[in-house]
């Protein structure tokens, strides 16, 4: 059985004991975390949005923390702009214990 959930934007296929990396949501790391916001529970047949309106998945975070850096270079020629940034994205690593269909 896989559920399709979406969180921080993005939508992610899990099932159970699948290990996720998600935007980062508030939380300690082993605390659980539920999403409510199920769009399509799949297995044997797929049920989507009107039949899956109480469904819920549930999860623990299992840490914190920040990708790897991108760099970001804006350069505009013959004018000596140039500037050099870096960004390190937050996330939240989650496993997945129960769909709650």
């Amino acid at each position: 059985m896989y559920a399709i959930i979406a969180t921080g934007g993005k939508q992610y296929k899990v099932s159970e004991g699948d290990v996720i990396y998600i935007e980062k949501i508030d939380g300690e790391a082993e605390t659980a975390v539920t999403f409510d916001q199920v769009l399509a529970i799949g297995g044997d047949s797929l049920k989507v949005l009107d039949d899956v309106k109480s469904a819920t998945v549930s999860g623990k975070i299992l840490e914190q923390g920040k990708g790897k850096k991108v760099i970001v270079y804006k350069y505009k020629p013959k004018t000596g702009y140039h500037k050099k940034n870096g960004h390190r994205q937050a996330y939240t690593k989650v496993q997945i214990e129960k769909i709650n269909a």
